[in-house]
């Protein structure tokens, strides 16, 4: 690791040093930091050489007494011997997902790691770090265990409850992580590092520039949800923003408009069917029984929504839309039911503890019903998040947590056409106060990649700037064709 003397990672002579107890020094913010144990060694993730392990900090970080936290760590090493000496940390969306889980093939770009380590670190509260972890609704003989709404307050009061010998959900705030982070930088004996954010993750990015400026060479952020952005206020305008696109491009696209050339209007009549009666759907669980369910407006509403995260699902929608019009909503429920199972990744305790004390803490009353008038969401989803929030314990926020980062450092910030939940817009609040930022918006949804965005950070990282980047490759980039049978 950079920082400490070593020979390469596949060194046999290295593994002497498989559980390493480092005293870390002042970082270069001033603020000071006592010895933490860093217990790390050689593993093997889905057959890459890594080094894993766990840093220990306080649960409390203001009076540093009481509980500690293990933060999971997955370095995965850079391959060549020449390496730059500034890792890049990988920060993920939710909140509540683990970041580790995106230490294997498949879950970064290759090429990032040629010529940097690569870091991977638990927030506090997700994955391996003391994990928020909150127990959903949802039964595999049970279908409709699967249609409610996520934010019950019976659900939460029992999490709430079952997590407090175990946590103080009131310490894992971002600020808190964002130390955290800073912890672990200094333990592996990095002096700048590179970070690398999606969704929340550029949030937790952004909140680390402010706190840990001398730290940061650069930032990746993608699909930028700033602290300006209070959490999930603008969910409905960002779908219904996301679902305009994709009708204006099905109403564009030969195929798709000849299959669905009356697209709003069922969306509309749908809509309006569920407002007025939910509709009964035979369908099989998963141990193979038949059963019947009922779906409603707001759950067909969240379904289209959380579809579109992706482009494979928004290039499904128009199809689903059709479908429901003509009185099948067998494939809608197929997928609210898939998507709900896989929302349960989630720690959903770090989520509200997160977003209760950073985000719905700041909603007015007035907000809510002029935010979400006129979207096929409606208001559902924040009165529900409030209603949990309001047993929730909640951590202690600054004013300035939600004040715009302002920072020097080269930053790329990347934003899809078609983003449901953080719009474009976002990132170009952020960017006011990122003067060595650009934002560099290509047709997609939440969180865009592929071929050209993949050389476009590259050469961003390599380079250190982000202005005299060459974004021609963009121009060429088009979205997959719609499904329309």
């Amino acid at each position: 690791m950079p920082g400490i003397a070593r020979p390469a990672w596949n060194d046999t002579a290295w593994i002497a040093f498989a559980v390493l107890t480092v005293a870390c020094s002042q970082p270069p913010d001033g603020n000071k930091r006592e010895p933490a144990p860093l217990s790390i060694a050689p593993c093997a993730i889905a057959g890459l050489e890594g080094r894993c392990g766990s840093l220990a900090v306080p649960e409390n970080r203001t009076t540093r007494s009481g509980r500690t936290i293990d933060l999971k760590i997955v370095v995965l090493p850079a391959r060549s011997r020449t390496a730059a000496s500034d890792p890049i940390f990988i920060l993920v969306g939710g909140p509540g997902q683990a970041a580790t889980s995106l230490a294997s093939p498949g879950g970064f770009d290759p090429a990032l790691n040629e010529s940097r380590d690569l870091v991977f670190v638990d927030q506090r509260g997700t994955g391996d770090s003391n994990p928020l972890d909150c127990e959903l609704p949802g039964n595999p003989s049970d279908p409709q265990s699967y249609l409610g709404d996520v934010f019950q307050v019976p659900v939460f009061e029992k999490c709430r409850d079952e997590l407090a010998p175990k946590a103080d959900v009131t310490q894992y705030t971002t600020a808190a992580a964002a130390d955290d982070l800073d912890d672990v930088r200094a333990a592996l004996g990095y002096t700048r590092i590179n970070l690398m954010g999606g969704s929340y993750g550029t949030r937790a990015a952004l909140i680390y520039m402010r706190r840990h400026p001398a730290s940061v060479r650069t930032a990746v952020l993608n699909g930028v949800a700033p602290a300006s952005l209070k959490n999930p206020l603008y969910h409905a305008r960002a779908a219904q923003e996301a679902l305009d696109g994709v009708f204006d491009e099905c109403a564009g696209d030969r195929a798709c408009n000849a299959a669905f050339p009356r697209l709003r209007e069922e969306f509309h009549a749908v809509i309006e069917r569920l407002e007025k009666e939910p509709v009964r759907v035979s369908t099989t669980a998963e141990t193979g029984t038949p059963a019947t369910v009922t779906l409603g407006r707001y759950a067909f509403a969240e379904t289209i929504r959380t579809m579109m995260y992706r482009v494979d699902g928004s290039r499904q929608v128009p199809l689903l839309v059709h479908q429901a019009f003509r009185g099948d909503f067998l494939p809608l429920v197929q997928r609210a039911i898939q998507q709900r199972r896989g929302n349960s990744r989630l720690a959903h305790g770090m989520l509200l503890t997160t977003t209760c004390a950073e985000d719905v803490a700041r909603i007015g009353d007035n907000e809510i019903s002029t935010t979400t008038a006129g979207t096929f969401l409606g208001a559902d989803r924040v009165t529900h998040q409030r209603e949990v929030c309001a047993i929730w314990p909640k951590g202690h926020v600054d004013d300035e947590d939600a004040a715009p980062v302002r920072s020097d450092a080269p930053v790329l910030l990347l934003s899809g056409t078609q983003d449901p939940v953080t719009r474009p817009a976002w990132a170009e609040d952020a960017l006011h106060t990122l003067p060595n930022g650009r934002h560099i918006l290509v047709p997609g949804a939440h969180g865009v990649g592929g071929m050209c965005i993949r050389q476009i950070v590259r050469d961003f990282l390599n380079g250190g700037s982000a202005k005299d980047l060459d974004t021609s490759c963009t121009q060429d980039i088009r979205l997959p064709p719609f499904v329309t049978r």
